[in-house]
């Protein structure tokens, strides 16, 4: 049988999809970078310069990946990171979460590096507001 591009245009599934699984799709790089930075806005000022920045960095950064398998990872964990970010001003606060050991075991020593820079900044960040 001959596929067609009605056939290949089709969804694999009759049924439809569940809160979590309509929150695990993947939103294409650059619709994804703006809805970062607009979710930015409902934190401290102090906490969304440093997002913005890092947000801006990252997305530089990955520009040129071409790994389907990287950019898929890359795509979702900023996926997740925004579906926990306040949706509006005076919405819940933003407290961030504990990393779960599994993954932190999978991160090679380079990502374990950049994890601690990051950390060393916040805290730079914090300890100018006391």
């Amino acid at each position: 049988m001959r596929t067609t591009l009605l056939r290949l245009a089709e969804s694999a599934t009759t049924r439809p999809l569940s809160p979590r699984e309509a929150a695990a799709t993947l939103l294409p790089p650059i619709p994804l970078y703006r809805q970062l930075l607009r979710s930015h806005r409902n934190l401290p000022p102090e906490m969304r310069s440093l997002g913005d920045v890092y947000v801006k960095s990252e997305f530089r950064l990955h520009k040129d990946v071409t790994n389907p398998a990287h950019l898929i990872g890359f795509l979702s964990q900023w996926k997740m990171y925004l579906d926990h970010m306040p949706n509006r001003e005076g919405g819940d606060f933003y407290r961030g979460k504990k990393l779960d050991p599994t993954i932190f075991e999978k991160m090679s020593p380079e990502q374990i590096t950049q994890l601690h820079e990051f950390l060393q900044n916040t805290k730079q960040v914090w300890k100018g507001q006391s």
